[in-house]
């Protein structure tokens, strides 16, 4: 799906929910380096130029969501608070989010001081879908008050445990019945789907997860063109058609490829010869930082299972085929394959598929560990 379509979609999710009418919430989802985050903090931006108040989370596998959300929700309450005097929602939302703090940070909601008491019996049952949806509910009541909104951005939204995910679909899902103003917006890995089906099985009826993909040729071409011609530089047709076969469209790979092509070409327009130095650069760059990254946090036993996947290609590829490379049973690699789920390397596309989240990471695998392990 287009980026600008994904704005307009946004956009138009968001005066919706400025108007009293929610619908669903949008969750683009696709692989690394497609460029994610930025689209999210395009989000951002939209939503501050209609005046709404953001909470931004990025998510990870420290585990610390619940406390950050509350952090959030502070900031978003002190803006509202000084949108004008203190209002009965508003004093009700901050009591709510003090219970709230207090239940998932005991120590850190005591050291942030921000006026009002603990609402007694307001997101304080410790069954975290009850409290994130009072907490939801008094900061829209907030918003509603105060005519504006608030838009909810978490990013890496697959690091959400089961019962937190659950939670803020259980809690999105009763604003949304009640036509407040809160927004959720959440971007990550194409496994989301599926990780919202299990926390609740009615959480297609409350999102739309938009697949980003590659850019087309043109939209690549545009996307290296562009920047180069304002500073009235040019690529040739025969660097541009390298630089579009080396990055497959993947927008993290074709800044890489541009830079470095950009610091070695002599003149203008840059030739293929610029891309053909550039190549062990960039593939050295991206190793050193994009990939290894990933690779460094895999176990001996996951590098060997990504090394047998990476021998059958790019990918999908089913699960029994990658079994049979590493000369086992499907069933005996199964939590193998479930963990480097969790930690996002691998996805299921379709049932028994499986497919890396990390574009050309085959290509990467072979040269890591030139023989299977």
């Amino acid at each position: 799906m287009g980026r600008q379509d994904l704005l307009r979609e946004f956009e138009v999710a968001l005066g919706r929910t400025l108007a009293g009418r929610p619908g669903k919430s949008l969750m683009p989802i696709g692989l690394r380096g497609v460029g994610k985050t930025v689209l999210l903090n395009c989000f951002v931006d939209i939503a501050a130029r209609q005046k709404c108040r953001v909470a931004y989370i990025e998510a990870s596998e420290a585990g610390n969501f619940t406390q950050i959300l509350a952090a959030q929700l502070r900031k978003v309450l002190g803006e509202l608070d000084r949108l004008g005097a203190a209002s009965a929602a508003l004093k009700k939302a901050i009591g709510t989010w003090r219970s709230f703090s207090l239940s998932v940070s005991p120590e850190g909601a005591t050291s942030l001081s921000f006026g009002g008491d603990a609402l007694r019996g307001a997101a304080d049952s410790g069954v975290l879908s009850e409290d994130i949806t009072d907490v939801f509910l008094a900061v829209g009541e907030a918003a509603s008050e105060r005519v504006t909104c608030v838009v909810i951005a978490v990013d890496e939204v697959q690091y959400l445990d089961e019962e937190e995910f659950g939670a803020i679909i259980t809690a999105i899902h009763r604003t949304t019945q009640l036509q407040l103003p809160l927004l959720f917006v959440g971007t990550g890995l194409p496994v989301i789907p599926m990780l919202a089906g299990n926390a609740k099985s009615y959480a297609e009826r409350l999102f739309h997860f938009p697949r980003i993909g590659s850019l087309s040729i043109p939209d690549i071409r545009a996307a290296i063109q562009g920047p180069a011609e304002a500073m009235g530089v040019a690529f040739n047709a025969e660097a541009l058609d390298a630089i579009v076969e080396a990055t497959k469209g993947y927008p993290y790979f074709i800044q890489e490829w541009a830079y470095e092509a950009w610091n070695l070409a002599e003149c203008s327009p840059i030739s293929i010869e610029a891309i053909r130095i550039a190549e062990p650069i960039v593939q050295e760059k991206l190793d050193k930082t994009f990939f290894s990254v990933r690779f460094d946090r895999l176990t001996p036993t996951e590098k060997r299972y990504l090394r047998a996947m990476s021998a059958l290609g790019p990918g999908p590829h089913r699960s029994g085929d990658i079994a049979a490379r590493l000369g086992s049973a499907v069933a005996s690699v199964a939590p193998l394959r479930f963990g480097l789920i969790k930690k996002g390397m691998i996805y299921s596309p379709a049932h028994g598929d499986t497919a890396f989240t990390v574009p050309l990471f085959d290509e990467f695998m072979r040269r890591a560990i030139p023989e299977e392990m």
